[in-house]
């Protein structure tokens, strides 16, 4: 089986765990994981395509260190604003993909995320994107590439380990090395699963 490991940053991967594999670092971002990703899947074929990355929590019942199968994922900030509200793709008539959904793949915890631009770090603005999406994680990276994916109709994982908990920015609260830590161990297991 041929497979591509992706990933936003050096950081994220023990790459001697996954020698055998291609890997992709994009850069962090959806701008950069869209273009990477394309132009990789443009060049190469492969069977399956993993995702790897960290990752915040809106979810008390998420803990930092935890390791969890994104199975939902939407671009959240696509949409307009009006006044006091937020109008979505859908609203305001816009005929475009916003959110994205891949089958079950793991026996981990399966969770609806988003893909940001801009960190949750304000109170006001994650009670709003808890009232208006009630995600349970964001990355930033995540929507980016189950739409290219599904655009080139290769079959997909996301995996993701907890770095933080979504509150006021404390990076003195985020555990970004056990997320790492285990988020490698499992993609390790799932890949030996195969």
């Amino acid at each position: 089986m041929k497979i591509l490991i992706v990933v936003a940053t050096k950081q994220e991967i023990l790459e001697d765990n996954f020698s055998n594999h291609d890997i992709l670092i994009t850069g962090v971002g959806m701008v950069n994981t869209t273009f990477m990703l394309t132009k990789a899947l443009d060049a190469n074929s492969y069977d399956l395509v993993i995702n790897m990355g960290i990752a915040g929590s809106f979810c008390d019942l998420i803990n930092i260190g935890d390791v969890v199968e994104v199975n939902q994922d939407m671009f959240s900030e696509i949409g307009s604003e009006s006044a006091d509200k937020f109008l979505s793709p859908h609203e305001i008539n816009l005929n475009i993909d916003a959110s994205f959904i891949s089958a079950k793949q793991t026996k981990l915890r399966s969770v609806r995320a988003i893909t940001v631009n801009t960190i949750h770090g304000n109170k006001l603005s994650i009670k709003d994107i808890k009232q208006r999406l009630n995600p349970e994680i964001e990355s930033m990276e995540g929507a980016a590439f189950m739409m290219v994916c599904q655009k080139f109709k290769i079959k997909c994982v996301q995996l993701r380990g907890i770095s933080n908990l979504i509150e006021e920015r404390n990076k003195e609260n985020w555990n970004s090395s056990l997320a790492i830590t285990n988020l490698n161990k499992e993609v390790n297991h799932f890949i030996n699963s195969l």
